[in-house]
């Protein structure tokens, strides 16, 4: 496979994660009903972005409490070690964008040893009346919505070819743009019924093998 300006753009909750890290924190520590909000994002009613601005907000619990309680509770799928490795081998940049929270998402990686992956998730600033997060594209500007559509626009601009990694809702209009999607859920029910090629996966250990074929 040529690796001449590639790019893995990759989805983490869900996707590298085996369960949703944010549905965790959000059950343990939202003090409110956040799975109404989300009930609202799932009929389309709301973004995905306005999901995550109302959800967090019920969470008032500082940072160190909520890494102490996700550290060694979310799983990694089998094989993820092993496709990074693989990337660096074949000089495929690797990025995670994720709707989900940064701070998160980066600690998870540095618990794994894997702290130098290029990250790029919301904002979170912790308050004692709730947590608020901010969604930054890579302007610098804050997208109305369809934070993943913009970063994956940004690396067509910049003439990468795009290899998509996803498993969720919020992952299907980004994947649409990209040149290659591994789906996996929620994305791949949708590709499948809408007859668009991608390649199925349930380990990163498939993607692997899928790289190697394209």
């Amino acid at each position: 496979m040529s690796t001449l300006r590639s790019l893995i753009q990759c989805d983490f909750d869900g996707t590298v994660t085996e369960e949703d890290a944010a549905y965790f924190l959000l059950d343990q520590f939202a003090q409110g009903d956040w799975r109404r909000v989300l009930g609202d994002y799932e009929q389309h009613r709301i973004s995905v972005r306005e999901f995550s601005v109302r959800a967090f907000a019920m969470i008032k619990a500082d940072k160190f409490t909520l890494l102490r309680a996700l550290k060694d509770k979310v799983k990694v799928r089998p094989g993820f070690h092993e496709l990074v490795d693989y990337c660096r081998e074949k000089g495929l940049r690797f990025v995670i964008v994720s709707n989900g929270l940064a701070f998160y998402e980066r600690a998870m990686l540095r618990y794994l040893g894997l702290a130098s992956i290029e990250v790029y998730g919301a904002h979170a600033s912790f308050r004692l009346k709730g947590m608020k997060v901010k969604y930054v594209g890579p302007d610098g500007k804050e997208p109305n919505d369809g934070f993943k559509e913009t970063y994956t626009r940004w690396f067509l601009g910049q003439r990468y070819r795009v290899i998509y990694i996803g498993n969720g809702d919020s992952d299907i209009v980004p994947a649409r743009h990209a040149h290659y999607v591994f789906a996996t859920d929620e994305l791949l029910a949708f590709f499948r019924e809408n007859n668009l090629e991608c390649q199925p996966f349930r380990t990163f250990f498939d993607v692997i093998r899928g790289l190697e074929l394209i």
